[in-house]
């Protein structure tokens, strides 16, 4: 069972407030822009994460083309990724060109940022790559990121003709990120496939059974409701949440995996089926479900391992797709140490840098859009201390 990112919001280029401090933050003497492109790389955190905080509070018309120059001639390799990342950060106008430049780049690093771009921010003027790199792309860190940039292309015939095969055939791993990116972006035409490996026993059957909830073709219901009556309980979570999913009837659904959740907390011995709530009700937030938030939240703030790194992920998967429910709810909480907190073990076990980039964008775009005093203020602020961005 995977958590892989998803979507938040696109930002446009012209979004300066993001690259802009709090004044209380403003380091009293900061590095300057080209110092701290080469700080990127620093073995130091402090130095490293301060190099970075210079860059996005930079002004565009000055961080930009220093950032693109660093992707493309940088002697670090490094460096030339995190100034890629962060050159993302920008928007849109600012990176495709570079994106498109680096597609083809030696440096696996970089090509995993632009698959990720592209997923984002699809163009048919590079689908065609994107289908040829499917023929040397064969490494766990590099081909699911160009398997969910091209699923989100699903509608270029092309695209089809490349991906349908690729449903049922090749590694388990590989064919997971296939259905999970099919199942992300409602490809109704790859229902029939990804439906023929959700009834079978095996190890890609959970997230089948969710692209299915995900596409939300109410003609799954009855392979779904065949699969209730057949499954085990560690699968009833992935049946549940595609059912809500698929039918918008969720009250009932939703109160099962919280109480799923709750009792498999408290119990070591069923972490298998813990995992499998943990990832249906993150499904279901991500989706726009408040309520299954708020349940992996209560149960995730005050857990310890193992309950915690299942927990964190999900809520981590939540972030990375929905960055705005996640504001909405962190709103309600009396507290939010905790939460934060939480969030922190998230992105530090997810590692993905180009998702979590886009995640500090939005954190930033919405605390300078909130009114000074107000809570959606304070709690992008608190995200923003406690991630360190």
């Amino acid at each position: 069972m995977t958590l892989r990112s998803s979507a938040v919001l696109v930002l446009a280029g012209v979004l300066l407030a993001g690259v802009v401090v709090p004044a209380q933050q403003a380091p009293a003497q900061p590095m300057s822009l080209k110092a701290a492109i080469d700080q990127l790389v620093s073995f130091d955190f402090p130095t490293r994460t301060e190099a970075a905080r210079v860059v996005r509070r930079t002004p565009a018309a000055e961080a930009v083309p220093a950032l693109a120059a660093a992707a493309r001639l940088h002697t670090d390799g490094y460096v030339r990724y995190r100034a890629l990342v962060l050159l993302a950060g920008f928007g849109q106008t600012s990176a495709t060109s570079t994106m498109r430049m680096l597609i083809g780049d030696s440096n696996d690093r970089i090509r995993a940022v632009t698959y990720g771009w592209f997923q984002h921010h699809p163009d048919p003027e590079i689908v065609q790559a994107l289908i040829a790199a499917l023929d040397r792309e064969q490494s766990e860190f590099l081909r699911p990121g160009l398997t969910r940039a091209l699923a989100a292309s699903h509608a270029d015939p092309a695209v089809r003709k490349a991906l349908e095969p690729l449903i049922l055939r090749g590694e388990d791993y590989f064919r997971g990120s296939v259905i999970e990116g099919l199942g992300d972006y409602r490809a109704t035409w790859a229902r029939a496939a990804i439906e023929s490996v959700a009834v079978l026993d095996g190890p890609l059957q959970d997230d089948a059974i969710l692209a299915l909830g995900k596409i939300g073709d109410k003609a799954s219901l009855p392979a779904l409701a065949t699969l209730q009556k057949r499954v085990g309980r560690d699968l009833q979570p992935s049946v549940a949440a595609s059912s809500c999913l698929i039918t918008g009837e969720c009250a009932a659904h939703v109160d099962y995996l919280s109480k799923t959740l709750e009792f498999t907390a408290s119990d070591p011995q069923h972490q298998t089926l813990l995992r499998a709530a943990a990832f249906a009700l993150s499904a279901l937030a991500a989706r726009g479900d408040r309520q299954a938030l708020a349940v992996l939240l209560d149960v995730g703030e005050p857990s310890k391992d193992p309950v915690r790194a299942a927990v964190a992920l999900a809520v981590g998967h939540v972030a990375l797709r929905n960055a705005g429910l996640l504001l909405s709810v962190l709103e309600t909480r009396k507290t939010l140490d905790q939460s934060t907190d939480l969030m922190l073990d998230a992105l530090d076990m997810l590692s993905e840098d180009f998702e979590e980039e886009r995640f500090f964008v939005e954190i930033r775009r919405v605390y300078w859009a909130a009114a000074e005093g107000s809570v959606t203020r304070r709690v992008a602020q608190a995200l923003i201390d406690k991630l360190e961005f």
